[in-house]
């Protein structure tokens, strides 16, 4: 923090699992409040002069940290791949990749960005929010990381950054890289910690102007009641169950080799993952029999990567059993360790048929290797059932034509939707309807969520 390593005022420390082997890789310190409050005050200290850099120049920053992210690449993605179990060629393609594209857009945006404009006889300012704690999770370590201080630093806020105590390695290795590319001291700090300290004490930090979490719903609501008490500014990542809806004349083969790969790529530790397949009844059992065949492709060691802990492993496999225990059926995987595999977090990648709308594997956000089919009748069930949980975050929508698919996505209730297989755009704004949470990432919308606004009238 302020520029230079520091000493924890604690000597505790957290140990670092790689998650295929269960084996410790690295120790980081277990940050306390105190070293919170450190942190918040240097961050405090360098916003007059941060906030005063000319856009361009923060841009110009951001570019030369993407560069470096790029040219380390290699070191980074095995970072990845050791602290989350990520398979090599996902980490480097997507743990990697992503992040350095995310950069490289807010490095763009922040040189473009209209930060005044003239409206009638008033001059309107987008200025810098100021302070802002970020709060972030294990799945997606770096891009989670890079999707909060990219658009916070080309806004002109100042950054403490407490990442999630499984994957903190990573976030280590992006402060280097903000300090090489020419970050000034202050600007960007790291405290490594556990959530109930040192997370929460980031949270409720008094001189903390806005409070940007990606996480559970139920660590968002607590966030999100903290900060209407103390009338802070709050973006809410939350949890998602999104639905894969095929219509009638769609590519059936595509949709759900599509879909089970969406799934599966991050062993199903995805927030906005297509975790239903909802299918015409004409067409289920043929959705069912693709699914078996491309669930077969994710052998676990290989394609499909442990998951982040024991504890998230035997919480998967009992949302399995509960959905058997309701009525599902198995026809790929289950709740049996994988063959051969005593170590590591590993479970095998599940599919479950004969889902129906109610039960627990189609409300609940399950954070594993688990797809569940569900059956409807005509399109208005299907949006029904789409519709019909808490959470709406993402979702993907296949037609015969693009046409049928997009008046069928207009009226899904989430945040973003994919039509025919549409592809990731850095540009374009992320976050959810409902329980999903707050705000937005990504692109312009995402970097508004770090500027408040005031006009002068003349």
């Amino acid at each position: 923090m302020g520029g230079r390593w520091q000493e924890s005022t604690s000597t505790d420390r957290i140990g670092v699992v790689d998650p295929a082997t269960e084996q410790v890789i690295g120790r980081v310190p277990a940050g306390t409040a105190a070293d919170i409050d450190a942190a918040v005050s240097a961050a405090r200290a360098a916003l007059p002069g941060w906030s005063a850099t000319e856009p361009a120049r923060r841009g110009a920053v951001l570019a030369a940290a993407r560069d470096l992210l790029a040219a380390r690449r290699k070191e980074i993605a095995a970072t990845v791949s050791a602290e989350l179990g990520a398979p090599p060629a996902f980490a480097s393609a997507v743990h990697v990749a992503l992040p350095t594209a995310v950069l490289g857009s807010f490095a763009e945006i922040a040189a473009e960005f209209a930060f005044v404009e003239k409206v009638g006889n008033s001059t309107v300012y987008q200025e810098p929010v100021g302070v802002v704690g970020a709060i972030t999770p294990w799945n997606y370590p770096l891009h989670q990381i890079v999707a909060k201080v990219a658009p916070a630093l080309a806004a002109g806020c100042t950054v403490v950054l407490k990442p999630a105590e499984n994957t903190p390695l990573v976030a280590q290795q992006f402060a280097e890289i903000l300090d090489e590319a020419g970050l000034p001291a202050g600007v960007f700090n790291l405290v490594t910690g556990l959530g109930p300290v040192a997370g929460q004490a980031l949270a409720e930090h008094p001189d903390v102007d806005l409070v940007s979490f990606t996480g559970s719903t139920d660590v968002g609501r607590r966030i999100g009641a903290g900060a209407g008490a103390a009338v802070k500014r709050v973006a809410l990542e939350l949890g998602g169950k999104s639905a894969n809806v095929v219509l009638p004349g769609a590519d059936l083969a595509k949709a759900v080799n599509v879909g089970i790969a969406n799934v599966f790529a991050n062993s199903g530790q995805t927030c906005s993952a297509w975790t239903r397949i909802l299918v015409d009844d004409a067409r289920y059992d043929e959705a069912v029999g693709i699914a078996v065949e491309a669930a077969a492709k994710y052998r676990p060691g290989d394609r499909l990567g442990p998951l982040i802990s024991g504890r998230q492993r035997d919480r998967v496999r009992g949302y399995i059993n509960r959905g058997v225990e309701q009525g599902a059926r198995i026809v790929a995987g289950g709740p049996e360790a994988p063959d051969g595999m005593t170590t590591g977090y590993y479970v095998r990648p599940t599919v479950l048929a004969d889902v129906t709308p109610e039960m627990t594997v189609a409300q609940e956000e399950i954070f594993g290797p688990v797809v569940v089919l569900i059956r409807y009748q005509d399109e208005d069930d299907a949006l029904r059932i789409a519709n019909g949980t808490v959470y709406g975050l993402a979702g993907a929508v296949w037609g015969a034509d693009e046409e049928s698919a997009v008046a069928f996505a207009r009226r899904m209730d989430t945040g973003q939707v994919d039509i025919n297989g549409g592809r990731f755009n850095p540009r374009a704004p992320f976050g959810g309807y409902k329980q999903s949470g707050v705000g937005r990432e990504l692109g312009t919308h995402g970097l508004a969520e770090y500027l408040q606004t005031k006009s002068l009238q003349f």
